[in-house]
């Protein structure tokens, strides 16, 4: 997704000049990151997701997809068709980012004094979207938890954090202040950019796999990040119609957590409509990310 540079752009985003005063202007009065977070929450059926799974692991018993492939393949889809939610703020500037990424932490194993690796992915176009999301998952996941249990740190974000935990804290307090200058002018070294995992589209906190929900969780100033997904574990839940009555169905709570800045509240209502429209229609995720979705749901207003 990278293009040509041109003056004004990082060397991880484009530049976007925006012909609304106010998208231009707000960045300049509206604080930081964490002083402009919009919070949304929603609860979708799942119903479709999870007959969807069923046939995709009875193909592949082994090697099992997960609700977690799924909505991570659903949010890449979203964001490639609505380019806006991948746009980040630097340098109080506006910059299209050139990847659609995602970044999640994960336990070497299920136990209170197991380690955490942070997991860095890049959505790519050309093949199967989700089962692209799966196989790197697993990948890195079977990868990690193999060196952790030889003992070695594989991760190179870990490997980072570790030689910055070994500075003094007065001077490592010093050190996160020049690498903020840094940043905002960019020229953050590529070493230290390279492995920061802040600097995805999408932080994503996959509370279901440990049986808990949460309706929010803050964004930083460090870094380029501007959307915190919470996605919450699944189970049975009512669903009403329009007639009052209702149906229980397998439903899933996000948090949405978002930088204001990056567009407006109509903007990400419709995001927000298009990616429900996905986990409803989930075959669409066996496309590439470039494929249209017109085939399988009737053309509306937010799908352009």
């Amino acid at each position: 997704m990278a293009t040509e540079r041109k003056r004004g752009d990082r060397k991880d985003g484009k530049r976007v000049i925006s012909s609304d005063p106010m998208q231009t202007f707000m960045p300049f009065i509206m604080g930081d990151r964490t002083d402009n977070e919009a919070l949304l929450n929603a609860t979708f059926d799942m119903t479709a997701v999870v007959n969807y799974l069923k046939k995709k692991n009875d193909r592949n018993p082994q090697f099992r997809y997960t609700i977690f492939h799924v909505v991570i393949a659903a949010l890449a889809k979203t964001i490639y068709l609505r380019p806006r939610m991948n746009i980040f703020i630097a340098g109080h500037r506006q910059y299209q980012r050139d990847e659609i990424s995602f970044c999640f932490t994960a336990k070497n194993k299920m136990a209170d004094n197991a380690g955490e690796f942070v997991m860095y992915l890049v959505a790519e176009d050309g093949s199967n979207l989700v089962e692209q999301i799966h196989d790197k998952i697993c990948t890195e996941v079977y990868k990690t938890r193999s060196e952790s249990e030889k003992g070695n740190q594989s991760n190179d974000t870990n490997k980072m954090m570790a030689i910055f935990n070994r500075i003094p804290r007065p001077v490592l307090r010093f050190v996160i202040r020049v690498l903020n200058w840094l940043n905002y002018h960019d020229i953050m070294p590529e070493a230290i950019r390279s492995v920061d995992p802040y600097r995805a589209t999408v932080f994503i906190s996959n509370l279901g796999s440990i049986k808990l929900e949460a309706s929010y969780h803050h964004l930083i100033n460090w870094s380029l990040n501007s959307i915190f997904v919470l996605a919450n574990r699944m189970h049975k839940m009512p669903f009403f119609n329009d007639d009052g009555t209702y149906e229980m169905k397998d439903g899933m709570s996000f948090g949405f957590t978002i930088d204001e800045r990056i567009a407006d509240g109509f903007y990400f209502g419709k995001s927000l409509s298009l990616f429900k429209n996905i986990l409803a229609h989930p075959e669409i995720l066996d496309d590439k990310l470039s494929d249209p979705i017109d085939k399988y749901i009737e053309k509306e207003d937010w799908y352009e």
